[in-house]
């Protein structure tokens, strides 16, 4: 299993555990963004992880991580066109659909 498959999975389980903890017993969309409008403002709003050597460390894996170290720390961009926590929104996404798929 890739790291990004083992941590999509782990927001799906934390997405989960959320849900009962809200006290809900049905999945839903509105349920899972618990208030946010979509998954980046969900990400963006602290929701879940906030530090990007967080996301990395959960998304990428070991080599990937270094490819985006810099002097003076972890890149803040994941990605050319995405910071850690679009490419977390990016996961959760995909946790959402698997988790009302299931």
């Amino acid at each position: 299993m890739s790291q990004w498959s083992k941590g999509v999975d782990q927001y799906a389980q934390e997405l989960l555990q959320d849900l009962k903890n809200n006290g809900y017993t049905t999945v839903t969309l509105e349920h899972l963004l618990n208030g946010a409008q979509d998954w980046s403002e969900y990400s963006w709003g602290g929701c879940s992880l906030i530090y990007n050597d967080d996301i990395a460390n959960r998304l990428a894996t070991p080599s990937e991580i270094k490819q985006q170290t810099r002097k003076g720390g972890l890149s803040s961009y994941a990605n050319a066109n995405e910071q850690w926590l679009d490419t977390q929104a990016r996961a959760l996404s995909q946790a959402s659909r698997e988790i009302m798929g299931a």
